[in-house]
């Protein structure tokens, strides 16, 4: 299970969940993304919006932006494990009545009612509120979204900080609006610069370039898989 972390909200996480699970569905994962930023959800609406761009999302149960969406609770409370999809990414939006639910124990049931081998991806919340321990605590690892701009650079290296005192390591950091990214990038975070994702305006997951760069950052996740505790086709 990994956590797409950042720092403050805008840093590319949901784009970089949603456009790396696609990517690691064109390489046969049947991949599950699930919604971990319960107070600012947006997983399932960027799903629903982008479906052409990028294939069919599962969905089922409470509406997400005119359509069904199944939520993580309605996930991990199904007796039997998650259908995953080698086609498209099963999306999970966030619970319908988030602070009724323990997030914690929803995410390590999570890890529990998917199939063996299947990469999970958390979208979690930004920078360092305590919302973010949960899904840094259930993930066997952290990617790291962020601009290359000084400020973000500096929230991202604190999230980074956190997710390693919360036993999380980040396998790796993601330059967003990037086609380069310096070497000093990996000083500051104290990890492999696995992807730049460029630029791709209003709409990036139908961007072709940007397409393009998120199947390099599956691939090159894929060849760290064994830090991470699972596999990735």
């Amino acid at each position: 299970m990994i956590a797409v972390a950042g720092g403050k909200g805008g840093s590319g996480k949901t784009t970089t969940t949603l456009g790396l699970a696609r990517a690691l569905s064109r390489r046969g994962a049947p991949v599950v993304a699930a919604d971990a930023d319960w107070d600012l959800p947006n997983l399932a609406r960027l799903a629903a919006e982008t479906d052409a761009d990028g294939g069919r999302d599962a969905r089922r149960g409470a509406e997400v932006g005119g359509i069904e969406a199944n939520t993580v609770l309605d996930a991990v409370r199904e007796a039997d494990q998650i259908a995953a999809d080698r086609a498209a990414p099963t999306v999970l939006a966030a619970p319908d009545e988030p602070r009724s639910v323990d997030p914690g124990a929803t995410f390590n049931a999570l890890a529990g009612a998917t199939p063996d081998g299947a990469p999970v991806l958390l979208d979690s919340p930004a920078g360092a509120s305590p919302d973010v321990a949960a899904p840094l605590r259930a993930a066997d690892g952290a990617l790291i979204a962020t601009p290359l701009r000084r400020a973000a650079l500096r929230d991202a290296a604190k999230t980074a900080a956190i997710a390693r005192r919360l036993d999380c390591p980040p396998v790796g950091v993601v330059a967003i609006g990037a086609r380069s990214v310096p070497e000093r990038v990996e000083t500051l975070l104290d990890c492999p610069v696995l992807g730049a994702i460029p630029d791709g305006g209003a709409a990036p997951l139908a961007d072709p370039a940007v397409r393009s760069a998120y199947d390099g950052l599956a691939r090159r996740l894929g060849e760290t898989a064994v830090a991470t505790g699972w596999q990735v086709a």
